[in-house]
Protein backbone atom coordinates (compact mmCIF):
# COMPACT_ATOMS: atom_id res chain seq x y z
CA UNK A 1 0.00 0.00 0.00
CA UNK A 2 1.29 3.45 -0.90
CA UNK A 3 1.36 6.27 1.63
CA UNK A 4 -1.38 8.92 1.46
CA UNK A 5 -0.32 12.10 -0.32
CA UNK A 6 -3.45 14.02 0.72
CA UNK A 7 -4.73 13.79 4.29
CA UNK A 8 -7.80 15.76 5.43
CA UNK A 9 -8.76 15.36 9.09
CA UNK A 10 -11.82 16.88 10.76
CA UNK A 11 -11.74 20.00 8.61
CA UNK A 12 -14.18 22.82 9.31
CA UNK A 13 -14.33 26.06 7.35
CA UNK A 14 -16.42 28.82 8.91
CA UNK A 15 -17.64 31.99 7.26
CA UNK A 16 -20.03 34.68 8.41
CA UNK A 17 -23.30 35.21 6.63
CA UNK A 18 -23.64 38.26 4.43
CA UNK A 19 -26.35 38.83 1.87
CA UNK A 20 -24.82 39.39 -1.56
CA UNK A 21 -25.88 42.80 -2.85
CA UNK A 22 -25.43 43.46 -6.53
CA UNK A 23 -26.92 46.96 -6.80
CA UNK A 24 -28.00 50.04 -4.86
CA UNK A 25 -31.56 48.72 -4.98
CA UNK A 26 -30.47 45.53 -3.23
CA UNK A 27 -28.48 47.58 -0.70
CA UNK A 28 -31.52 49.76 0.08
CA UNK A 29 -33.77 46.73 0.43
CA UNK A 30 -31.25 45.16 2.80
CA UNK A 31 -31.17 48.32 4.93
CA UNK A 32 -34.96 48.21 5.29
CA UNK A 33 -34.80 44.54 6.30
CA UNK A 34 -32.16 45.28 8.93
CA UNK A 35 -34.31 48.05 10.38
CA UNK A 36 -37.43 45.94 10.65
CA UNK A 37 -36.07 42.41 11.08
CA UNK A 38 -33.35 40.62 12.99
CA UNK A 39 -31.16 40.14 9.91
CA UNK A 40 -28.13 41.78 11.52
CA UNK A 41 -28.19 39.03 14.15
CA UNK A 42 -28.53 36.41 11.42
CA UNK A 43 -25.50 37.81 9.58
CA UNK A 44 -23.36 37.23 12.67
CA UNK A 45 -24.35 33.55 12.81
CA UNK A 46 -21.49 31.24 11.80
CA UNK A 47 -21.84 29.64 8.40
CA UNK A 48 -19.91 26.42 7.78
CA UNK A 49 -18.81 25.73 4.22
CA UNK A 50 -17.17 22.50 5.45
CA UNK A 51 -18.11 20.49 8.54
CA UNK A 52 -15.93 17.75 9.96
CA UNK A 53 -14.64 16.51 6.59
CA UNK A 54 -12.08 13.69 6.71
CA UNK A 55 -10.54 11.52 3.98
CA UNK A 56 -7.17 10.57 2.52
CA UNK A 57 -5.91 9.98 -1.01
CA UNK A 58 -3.06 7.62 -1.88
CA UNK A 59 -0.38 8.28 -4.46
CA UNK A 60 -1.63 7.55 -7.96
CA UNK A 61 -5.32 7.69 -7.05
CA UNK A 62 -7.84 9.71 -9.07
CA UNK A 63 -10.65 10.95 -6.85
CA UNK A 64 -13.65 13.09 -7.84
CA UNK A 65 -15.42 15.54 -5.53
CA UNK A 66 -19.08 15.88 -6.48
CA UNK A 67 -22.07 17.75 -5.07
CA UNK A 68 -24.43 20.65 -5.65
CA UNK A 69 -23.25 24.22 -6.06
CA UNK A 70 -22.40 25.58 -2.62
CA UNK A 71 -21.49 22.18 -1.17
CA UNK A 72 -17.91 23.16 -0.33
CA UNK A 73 -16.09 21.51 -3.24
CA UNK A 74 -14.08 24.53 -4.35
CA UNK A 75 -13.56 25.59 -0.73
CA UNK A 76 -11.94 22.20 -0.14
CA UNK A 77 -9.61 22.62 -3.12
CA UNK A 78 -8.73 26.14 -2.00
CA UNK A 79 -7.71 24.80 1.40
CA UNK A 80 -5.68 21.95 -0.08
CA UNK A 81 -3.89 24.31 -2.47
CA UNK A 82 -3.04 26.76 0.33
CA UNK A 83 -5.27 29.60 -0.89
CA UNK A 84 -7.42 29.34 2.25
CA UNK A 85 -6.93 27.88 5.71
CA UNK A 86 -9.32 25.64 7.60
CA UNK A 87 -11.02 27.12 10.65
CA UNK A 88 -10.12 23.90 12.46
CA UNK A 89 -8.76 20.51 11.52
CA UNK A 90 -5.83 19.77 9.23
CA UNK A 91 -5.33 19.41 5.47
CA UNK A 92 -1.91 18.17 4.42
CA UNK A 93 -0.56 17.69 0.88
CA UNK A 94 2.71 15.81 0.33
CA UNK A 95 4.38 16.64 -2.96
CA UNK A 96 4.38 19.30 -5.67
CA UNK A 97 0.95 20.12 -7.03
CA UNK A 98 -0.77 22.19 -9.68
CA UNK A 99 -4.18 23.72 -9.03
CA UNK A 100 -6.58 24.77 -11.79
CA UNK A 101 -9.26 26.31 -9.60
CA UNK A 102 -10.03 29.42 -11.66
CA UNK A 103 -9.65 29.53 -15.41
CA UNK A 104 -6.61 31.63 -16.20
CA UNK A 105 -5.79 32.17 -12.55
CA UNK A 106 -2.26 33.53 -12.35
CA UNK A 107 -2.35 34.92 -15.89
CA UNK A 108 -1.57 38.59 -16.43
CA UNK A 109 -3.99 39.95 -19.04
CA UNK A 110 -1.57 42.38 -20.68
CA UNK A 111 1.08 39.72 -21.27
CA UNK A 112 1.04 37.36 -24.22
CA UNK A 113 0.20 33.71 -23.91
CA UNK A 114 3.87 32.85 -24.38
CA UNK A 115 5.02 35.13 -21.55
CA UNK A 116 2.24 33.82 -19.32
CA UNK A 117 3.53 30.29 -19.87
CA UNK A 118 6.85 31.31 -18.34
CA UNK A 119 5.04 33.15 -15.53
CA UNK A 120 2.78 30.21 -14.66
CA UNK A 121 5.60 27.69 -14.88
CA UNK A 122 7.67 29.84 -12.52
CA UNK A 123 4.79 29.67 -10.00
CA UNK A 124 5.09 25.89 -10.22
CA UNK A 125 8.83 26.10 -9.50
CA UNK A 126 10.33 25.88 -13.01
CA UNK A 127 13.13 28.15 -14.20
CA UNK A 128 13.15 29.69 -17.71
CA UNK A 129 15.65 27.13 -19.03
CA UNK A 130 13.36 24.29 -17.98
CA UNK A 131 10.40 26.01 -19.65
CA UNK A 132 12.42 26.43 -22.85
CA UNK A 133 12.64 22.64 -23.15
CA UNK A 134 8.85 22.09 -22.99
CA UNK A 135 7.28 25.30 -24.29
CA UNK A 136 6.66 23.94 -27.80
CA UNK A 137 4.85 20.93 -26.31
CA UNK A 138 2.73 23.27 -24.17
CA UNK A 139 1.79 25.41 -27.18
CA UNK A 140 1.02 22.40 -29.36
CA UNK A 141 -1.20 20.80 -26.74
CA UNK A 142 -3.15 24.03 -26.16
CA UNK A 143 -3.93 24.31 -29.90
CA UNK A 144 -3.71 28.12 -29.81
CA UNK A 145 -0.35 28.61 -31.56
CA UNK A 146 -1.78 31.29 -33.88
CA UNK A 147 -2.57 33.43 -30.83
CA UNK A 148 0.31 32.55 -28.51
CA UNK A 149 1.92 35.99 -28.87
CA UNK A 150 -1.40 37.84 -28.41
CA UNK A 151 -2.17 39.38 -24.99
CA UNK A 152 -4.26 37.09 -22.78
CA UNK A 153 -6.94 39.78 -22.36
CA UNK A 154 -8.08 39.04 -25.90
CA UNK A 155 -8.47 35.29 -25.27
CA UNK A 156 -11.82 33.59 -24.88
CA UNK A 157 -12.52 31.58 -21.73
CA UNK A 158 -11.92 28.42 -23.75
CA UNK A 159 -8.51 29.62 -24.91
CA UNK A 160 -7.59 30.55 -21.34
CA UNK A 161 -8.63 27.09 -20.17
CA UNK A 162 -6.62 25.36 -22.89
CA UNK A 163 -3.46 27.27 -22.06
CA UNK A 164 -3.84 26.94 -18.28
CA UNK A 165 -4.48 23.21 -18.54
CA UNK A 166 -1.60 22.69 -20.93
CA UNK A 167 0.87 24.45 -18.63
CA UNK A 168 -0.38 22.56 -15.57
CA UNK A 169 0.03 19.10 -17.07
CA UNK A 170 3.45 19.76 -18.59
CA UNK A 171 5.19 20.91 -15.41
CA UNK A 172 4.88 17.29 -14.22
CA UNK A 173 3.33 17.78 -10.79
CA UNK A 174 2.96 15.00 -8.24
CA UNK A 175 -0.67 16.03 -7.62
CA UNK A 176 -3.21 17.78 -9.86
CA UNK A 177 -6.22 19.70 -8.52
CA UNK A 178 -8.84 20.38 -11.21
CA UNK A 179 -12.01 22.41 -10.70
CA UNK A 180 -14.40 22.17 -13.66
CA UNK A 181 -11.64 23.08 -16.10
CA UNK A 182 -12.74 20.35 -18.54
CA UNK A 183 -16.19 21.96 -18.80
CA UNK A 184 -14.78 24.61 -21.15
CA UNK A 185 -13.82 23.64 -24.66
CA UNK A 186 -14.96 21.28 -27.37
CA UNK A 187 -15.42 17.54 -27.02
CA UNK A 188 -12.22 16.70 -28.90
CA UNK A 189 -10.07 18.82 -26.58
CA UNK A 190 -11.83 17.39 -23.54
CA UNK A 191 -11.06 13.87 -24.73
CA UNK A 192 -7.43 14.82 -25.27
CA UNK A 193 -7.24 16.23 -21.74
CA UNK A 194 -8.73 13.07 -20.27
CA UNK A 195 -6.21 10.95 -22.19
CA UNK A 196 -3.34 13.09 -20.91
CA UNK A 197 -4.55 13.00 -17.29
CA UNK A 198 -4.85 9.21 -17.49
CA UNK A 199 -1.27 9.07 -18.79
CA UNK A 200 -0.12 11.10 -15.77
CA UNK A 201 -2.06 8.76 -13.47
CA UNK A 202 -0.32 5.77 -15.05
CA UNK A 203 2.97 7.48 -14.20
CA UNK A 204 1.94 7.53 -10.54
CA UNK A 205 0.58 11.06 -10.27
CA UNK A 206 -2.48 11.87 -8.19
CA UNK A 207 -5.69 13.63 -9.26
CA UNK A 208 -8.39 15.40 -7.25
CA UNK A 209 -11.14 16.46 -9.65
CA UNK A 210 -14.17 18.67 -8.92
CA UNK A 211 -16.89 18.44 -11.54
CA UNK A 212 -20.62 18.36 -12.24
CA UNK A 213 -19.97 16.32 -15.38
CA UNK A 214 -20.81 12.73 -14.49
CA UNK A 215 -19.27 11.43 -17.72
CA UNK A 216 -15.93 13.13 -17.04
CA UNK A 217 -15.98 11.88 -13.45
CA UNK A 218 -16.64 8.32 -14.62
CA UNK A 219 -13.90 8.57 -17.28
CA UNK A 220 -11.23 9.86 -14.92
CA UNK A 221 -11.95 8.74 -11.37
CA UNK A 222 -12.56 5.24 -9.99
CA UNK A 223 -13.36 6.80 -6.61
CA UNK A 224 -15.68 9.70 -5.71
CA UNK A 225 -16.50 11.75 -2.63
CA UNK A 226 -19.95 13.33 -2.30
CA UNK A 227 -20.20 16.59 -0.38
CA UNK A 228 -23.62 17.99 0.52
CA UNK A 229 -23.47 21.55 1.86
CA UNK A 230 -20.23 21.05 3.68
CA UNK A 231 -20.74 17.50 4.94
CA UNK A 232 -19.22 14.35 3.50
CA UNK A 233 -22.14 12.06 2.66
CA UNK A 234 -20.40 9.25 0.80
CA UNK A 235 -16.91 8.08 -0.17
CA UNK A 236 -16.63 5.05 -2.40
CA UNK A 237 -16.49 3.69 -5.94
CA UNK A 238 -17.59 6.22 -8.54
CA UNK A 239 -20.31 3.95 -9.92
CA UNK A 240 -21.92 3.58 -6.49
CA UNK A 241 -21.54 7.23 -5.49
CA UNK A 242 -22.92 8.58 -8.78
CA UNK A 243 -25.84 6.15 -8.65
CA UNK A 244 -26.82 7.30 -5.18
CA UNK A 245 -26.14 10.96 -5.94
CA UNK A 246 -28.37 10.91 -9.03
CA UNK A 247 -31.11 9.09 -7.11
CA UNK A 248 -31.08 11.17 -3.93
CA UNK A 249 -29.52 14.60 -4.57
CA UNK A 250 -32.80 16.16 -5.72
CA UNK A 251 -34.67 15.10 -2.58
CA UNK A 252 -32.09 16.30 -0.04
CA UNK A 253 -32.91 19.63 1.58
CA UNK A 254 -31.30 22.68 0.02
CA UNK A 255 -29.53 25.35 2.02
CA UNK A 256 -30.96 28.71 1.04
CA UNK A 257 -27.94 30.67 2.18
CA UNK A 258 -25.34 28.52 0.47
CA UNK A 259 -24.21 31.34 -1.80
CA UNK A 260 -24.64 34.22 0.64
CA UNK A 261 -21.41 34.20 2.58
CA UNK A 262 -18.12 36.03 2.71
CA UNK A 263 -15.05 35.05 4.73
CA UNK A 264 -14.72 36.27 8.28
Amino acid sequence: MSEPVIVVQNVYKRYRRMQHRVSLRHEAASLVRRLFTRQSQMEATPFYALENVSFSVDQGEAVAIIGRNGSGKTTLLRILSGIARPTSGTAVVHGRFTALIGLGAGFLPDLSGRKNIYLNAAIYGMNPQQVDSIIEEIIDFSEIRDFIDTPIKYYSSGMNARLAFSVAIHVLPDIIFLDEVLAVGDAAFRDKCITRVNQLRNEGRTLLFVSHDANAVADLCPRSIWLHYGKLLMDGSTDEVLQRYEAEAHILPARSDANESIPQ
